[in-house]
């Protein structure tokens, strides 16, 4: 089976790998269309755990389902469905107690394509298909239900864990894909002030549309000094981590109310080391912030809330994909675009099944 797998740290390439083994609860499913993430490239070229040999990367797909679990119920054959970058284990007790990206073991919700075979092969399988697929709802592009599975789950996940409320300022550090994401729901929260940390033209241009009501550029001002300034040195109710370098906790803190801010880490740190915190903005211990690291949120329920959002048109995801492909083969130059990142891109995606594509399109129009 043709699959594109991380060979070694610093190289990717195809492989001609086992079929998937589908569990009782799982499915087999057949991907339709695929993003690339910052992610693998982080997990091909970046500085983390070592993984296994051949592991198939990608995380980010729609797919149509070949194969159920003799234990599956609902979802059936043929079905197309959002797979969730994130799929739990639904089986494991600590989900009862609400812990859904971490039952059992650390990230055990964060599987694919890090502990377990990714989506950028002709097969792959899904762990509790009941629990993890979402049927994508007919009539909505295919960028904006690709933009679910992962990109603005994240963002949405900054957001909560924020607890944005109407009216709040809120500043986005990074708006990459994740961060546009959370402009985006920040806005649908109610909040005032959206100021946008970055300088990339597509994305400032996308945050501006998305919501943002003031773009600040890291190369011309000191972020935080700049927030201060601008909220008459109280600082902003929220601070949603979605970027920026190893200083970028630092200036949240720096930056965020005292008593009740909120800083909603959804950055990958990667390497060794510490986060930092600084001693007076952090109120020598006292200030009373709040930090919180997060994992985005995952699972079928996750996906049909934001499909159907998409659905009523509550808000356009599509928007975040800039670049499409065709043809399987075109997901190693997607990760390459990735890794490069010029101007114009804040997302690619591959379409694998050209025909299928057309024809959803087609009556995407129709509708």
């Amino acid at each position: 089976m043709k699959a594109y797998v991380l060979a070694e740290p610093g190289k990717a390439c195809w492989y001609d790998a086992a079929e998937p083994t589908m569990e009782e609860h799982g499915a087999i499913l057949r991907p339709i269309v695929v993003a690339p993430c910052t992610s693998d490239v982080n997990t091909v070229y970046g500085t983390g755990s070592r993984k296994q040999d051949n592991l198939i990367l990608g995380h980010e797909c729609l797919a149509i389902v070949e194969q159920v679990g003799k234990l599956v119920k609902d979802i059936k054959c043929g079905d197309f469905v959002a797979v969730p970058a994130i799929t739990p284990d639904w089986g494991h007790p600590d989900i009862w107690e609400g812990n859904f990206t971490h039952a059992g073991a650390h990230f055990s919700g964060n599987r694919l394509s890090r502990t377990m075979p990714g989506v950028f092969a002709e097969r792959f399988a899904i762990p509790y298909a009941d629990m993890n697929l979402a049927r994508v709802p007919k009539g909505i592009p295919l960028e904006a239900a690709l933009m679910c599975v992962d990109v603005v789950t994240t963002g949405f996940t900054a957001v909560e864990a924020a607890e944005v409320q109407f009216g709040d300022d809120v500043c986005v550090l990074g708006i990459g894909a994740i961060g546009l994401a959370a402009i985006m729901g920040a806005r649908l929260k109610g909040a005032g002030r959206i100021f946008a940390v970055g300088t990339r033209g597509i994305s400032v241009h996308r945050a501006l549309e998305f919501g943002a009501t003031e773009i600040i550029d890291y190369r011309k001002d000191n972020v935080a000094e700049k927030i201060l300034e601008l909220t008459n040195q109280v600082g902003v109710d929220s601070v949603l981590l979605a970027g920026g370098n190893d200083q970028a906790m630092e200036q949240a803190i720096d930056m965020v109310k005292y008593g009740t801010g909120i800083v909603a880490n959804v950055k990958h740190y990667s390497g060794t080391g510490n986060i930092p915190i600084p001693k007076f903005s952090g109120g020598r211990g006292m200030a009373g912030k709040t930090v919180k690291l997060e994992l985005a949120q995952g699972g079928r329920r996750r996906m049909e809330r934001l499909l159907s959002m998409v659905a009523c048109k509550r808000f356009h995801p599509e928007k975040l994909v800039t670049h499409t492909m065709y043809g399987m083969g075109a997901i190693e130059t997607a990760l390459e675009m990735m890794r490069e990142k010029t101007q114009d891109l804040i997302k690619v995606m591959v379409c694998i099944d050209e025909e299928f594509v057309k024809n959803w399109r087609e009556n995407c129009e129709e509708n």
